[in-house]
C-alpha cells in the first residue's frame, strides 16, 4: 500500500511537470515508473485523482493581470470612479465597459483589454483612482494577449505575445485588441499618433483617426459602446388643451428645501473650472464689442437648411460663425497662438481647433472642432452634431475637450445680448455671441428696415493682442457673415 502511494505521488509530479512544459495532458498516456505491477483499481483511481488535481491546479494558476488605469493625457494624475459596470465574478470580453471615471477635464469610459473574469475591484464608487495604479484584477482565459508589465501571477504561461512591433525603425506600442481594430479598418499603426503612456496607441486614437479619414460620424459597431441618436418617437395625438404645433415646456425638477446647510467637496468639472478660472485671472483681458447684421445669412441658411436635413444634419448658424472665424484666423494667426508660462515664447498653432462652450448636465464644457481650416461648413455642422450628442449623454472625452486654440461661446442660445467672456488658458482670445434680434436699422437707401442683429463680445490677452488687431479681426469676421457669398472665395 505504501509503495502504491509513493508511486502515485511520483507519477503526479511527472505529470504536472509535463503539463506545465507542454500545456497538454492526456490521462491515457500515463505510465508508472515503478517496475512492480499496480492493481488496476489503483491505476484507475490514480488516473482520476491526477486528472482532478491537474484540472484544479490549471484553474488555480490561470494568469491574473492587474488592469491599470492608463494615462489619459493632459497631465491628469487622478480621477473619480463615477460608476462600476461590473462586479467581482463577472465575465468580460475585450472592449466591454468596466467603469466610468471622471477627471477635472472629462468623463471617460474604461474598457477591458482582455477576455476573462473580474477577480477584484480596487476602488469603490466615488473613490479617487490614481493613474498608473491597478484598477481591477482580471483572470484571463489566454496568456497570449498579456503584456509583461500587467501580469500578477503567471505560472506555466506560454511565451507572451509582444505588444509592440517594429515599423520603419521604431516601435509602435499597442495592445492586441487595438491592433485587431486597426487591422479590421485597414489602418496602419505607423500613421496613428498614440496618446497613451510612452506613445502607446489606444482604442480612442484609432477611432479618432478613422473619424478624421472618413469625415463623418463612425457607424455603430457591435464591439463598441457608442452613442446612438434615438429615432423619432411615434407621433401621438396632441392634448386637447395644447394647440397644435406648440411644444410643451421641458420638465423642471421641483426644488427641495431641506433647511440645512450642505457642504460638498469640489469634484470633476467644477474643480476644473476653479483651476482654469484661477489661472485666467492672471491674464490681462482686453474687451471689444460689435454688432453684426445677419440678414443675408438668415436667408442663406433658410435655403441650405432643408438640404442639410436630407443629409441627416441640423444646420444652425454656429457652423457659419466657426468657419468665418477660421478664415479670419488665417489673416491674424496671432489670435490662434499660445504664450508660455514664462512669457518668453509665442507658439503659432497650425490647426484651428475652435472650442464651443456647451451647457450640459455636468456643467460648462468646451469641446473643440478640430482642424476647422480643412473642413467645409457642412462638415463643421456634422462634427457639432456629434459633439452635442456626446455632451447630452455625458460622454465627452479628453480627445474632444483638449487641444483647443480659439473659443466661441454661443451664450445667445440661452439668452442675453452682451457678455464679458473669460479667456481659457493657454488660448489668447475668445468670443461671446449674443442672441439674434430683429431690430430696425437704416438701409442703403436711407429707409428704415427690419434687420437680424447679433451682438458679439471679444476678449483678448492684452499681453499679445492690441486693440487694433482685435478690431481688424472682428471686422473681417463680420464681413464674412454679413456677406456670406464672400466666404466662397476663400473656402478650400
Amino acid at each position: 500500500m505504501a509503495a502504491v502511494t509513493r508511486g502515485s505521488f511520483s507519477a503526479l509530479r511527472v505529470l504536472l511537470t509535463q503539463q506545465y512544459r507542454r500545456r497538454s495532458f492526456r490521462p491515457q498516456n500515463l505510465r508508472l515508473s515503478r517496475t512492480e505491477p499496480v492493481p488496476s483499481r489503483w491505476a484507475t483511481s490514480l488516473q482520476t485523482s491526477c486528472s482532478r488535481t491537474l484540472h484544479t491546479a490549471m484553474a488555480r494558476h490561470r494568469p491574473v493581470v492587474q488592469f491599470k488605469l492608463s494615462d489619459i493625457g493632459e497631465g491628469i494624475m487622478e480621477v473619480t470612479v463615477k460608476e462600476w459596470y461590473v462586479k467581482e465574478g463577472d465575465r468580460v470580453s475585450q472592449f466591454d465597459s468596466i467603469c466610468e471615471v471622471q477627471s477635472d477635464k472629462a468623463s471617460v469610459t474604461i474598457t477591458s483589454r482582455y477576455d476573462g473574469v473580474i477577480r477584484r475591484l480596487y476602488y469603490d464608487a466615488d473613490a479617487t483612482a490614481l493613474v498608473g495604479k491597478p484598477l481591477v484584477d482580471i483572470e484571463t482565459e489566454s496568456a497570449s494577449e498579456l503584456s509583461q508589465e500587467d501580469v500578477v501571477e503567471t505560472p506555466a504561461m506560454a511565451h507572451e505575445e509582444h505588444t509592440h512591433q517594429e515599423i520603419k525603425g521604431h516601435k509602435t506600442q499597442a495592445t492586441p485588441a487595438v491592433r485587431r481594430l486597426a487591422m479590421e479598418n485597414n489602418i496602419k499603426l505607423s500613421e496613428v499618433v498614440g496618446t497613451g503612456k510612452d506613445g502607446r496607441i489606444l482604442k480612442e486614437d484609432i477611432l479618432n483617426f478613422l473619424a478624421k479619414q472618413t469625415g463623418a460620424i463612425l457607424p455603430p459597431a457591435p464591439l463598441f459602446q457608442e452613442i446612438q441618436t434615438p429615432g423619432p418617437a411615434p407621433v401621438a395625438a396632441p392634448p386637447l388643451s395644447a394647440p397644435a404645433g406648440v411644444r410643451p415646456p421641458p420638465a423642471t425638477p421641483r426644488p427641495v428645501f431641506t433647511g440645512k446647510d450642505v457642504t460638498e467637496p469640489l469634484k470633476g468639472f467644477h474643480k476644473a473650472m476653479v483651476k482654469t478660472m484661477t489661472a485666467a485671472l492672471k491674464i490681462p483681458h482686453f474687451g471689444y464689442g460689435d454688432e453684426v447684421d445677419l440678414s443675408r445669412l438668415v436667408l442663406l441658411r433658410s435655403e441650405l437648411k432643408p438640404v442639410a436635413e436630407r443629409r441627416g444634419v441640423k444646420l444652425s448658424y454656429l457652423p457659419f460663425f466657426i468657419k468665418a472665424a477660421s478664415l479670419s484666423l488665417l489673416h491674424f494667426p496671432i489670435l490662434n497662438s499660445t504664450l508660455d508660462e514664462g512669457c518668453q515664447n509665442i507658439t503659432f498653432k497650425a490647426s484651428h481647433n475652435i472650442g464651443v462652450a456647451m451647457d450640459t448636465s455636468q456643467g460648462l464644457l468646451v469641446p473643440s472642432v478640430k482642424s476647422v481650416q480643412l473642413l467645409s461648413v457642412f462638415q463643421v455642422a456634422q462634427e457639432l452634431t456629434r459633439l452635442q450628442a456626446l455632451g447630452a449623454a455625458g460622454q465627452l472625452g479628453t480627445a474632444e475637450l483638449s487641444g483647443g486654440t480659439f473659443t466661441l461661446s454661443n451664450i445667445g442660445s440661452i439668452g442675453g445680448t452682451y457678455a464679458k467672456p473669460v479667456i481659457l488658458p493657454p488660448e489668447v482670445a475668445i468670443g461671446a455671441l449674443g442672441k439674434i434680434q430683429v431690430l430696425p436699422r437704416f438701409g442703403p437707401d436711407g429707409q428704415v428696415k427690419a434687420a437680424h442683429i447679433m451682438k458679439v463680445s471679444w476678449s483678448a490677452d492684452h499681453r499679445l493682442i492690441d486693440g487694433a488687431t482685435m478690431c481688424r479681426f472682428s471686422n473681417l469676421w463680420r464681413e464674412y457673415l454679413e456677406n456670406p457669398a464672400s466666404m466662397v472665395l476663400d473656402l478650400k
